[in-house]
């Protein structure tokens, strides 16, 4: 049980800004293992959202308040999956062949891909969430959260590091265990059904086709992943949930 919650907050320390002691973490290499706990830490994150929209409620328009939501879900996170996107954008629009890419994306400044493609990010978020109906936004919003941090585990299973000198992605890819692919899977798809029922499924199958897309994408250009493909894939489907959510509703 100790192994357990020692792994799931080093899941938190390693996706959010939350404070988690260090001697609570684990070592870096259980960080694999620790990944089954990735859609519980999107829950943790959604559930906070969703409290401060409550919160805000009483108090300013839905606009008003989706802006400050937009705004917890950057700080909690420090920016991370944001400025993952921003350079996979970069790299993607800006190189060509593997060498080239994966200089861009390692540059740590933020050319025009990535600031159009965080603004469009953002803008994304904004709209289809203001656009599920009130009913329903608790539940898209919570989904949003969970699935795209699962995308992660079949990402990392699935593809090899694509820098050879090491990264952010290289802690993970072709590192997942099937036990922690299996065990994250169980759990997204718990979340998803008990908050969207069977409409669960066209959520799931939106998270999936981005998955597969974006990996089978980011194979054929530079033959695996960073953990900026890992951030982008992340922000890429938590819209897409987003967009299921205006389309079923």
């Amino acid at each position: 049980m100790k192994g357990l919650v020692q792994a799931f907050l080093g899941a938190v320390a390693f996706m959010t800004r939350l404070p988690v002691p260090g001697k609570l973490q684990g070592r870096p290499e259980d960080l694999p293992h620790a990944t089954m706990f990735f859609p519980l830490v999107g829950l943790l994150i959604g559930a906070g959202a969703i409290g401060l929209s409550y919160l805000l409620a009483a108090f300013v328009a839905r606009d008003a308040g989706l802006v400050v939501v937009l705004a917890y879900l950057v700080i909690v996170t420090g920016g991370f999956h944001e400025d993952a996107l921003a350079d996979a954008a970069d790299g993607f629009g800006g190189g060509w062949g593997k060498d080239r890419i994966l200089e861009i994306m390692h540059d740590s400044r933020i050319g025009s891909f990535g600031a159009l493609a965080i603004e469009l990010a953002l803008l994304a978020r904004f709209v289809f969430l203001k656009e599920i109906p009130a009913p329903r936004f608790a539940a898209y919003l919570l989904a949003g959260q969970v699935a795209c941090r699962w995308t992660a585990l079949p990402l990392a299973f699935l593809l090899p590091p694509a820098r050879e000198e090491g990264g952010q992605g290289a802690r993970l890819a072709g590192r997942i265990p099937v036990s922690s692919l299996v065990v994250g899977t169980i759990l997204t798809a718990g979340i998803l059904g008990t908050v969207l029922g069977m409409k669960a499924l066209w959520v799931g199958l939106a998270a999936m086709a981005v998955t597969a897309a974006s990996g089978a994408y980011y194979r054929s250009q530079i033959g695996g992943i960073t953990g900026d493909c890992l951030g982008a894939t992340n922000q890429l489907t938590e819209i897409a949930v987003y967009f299921a959510g205006v389309v079923l509703h």
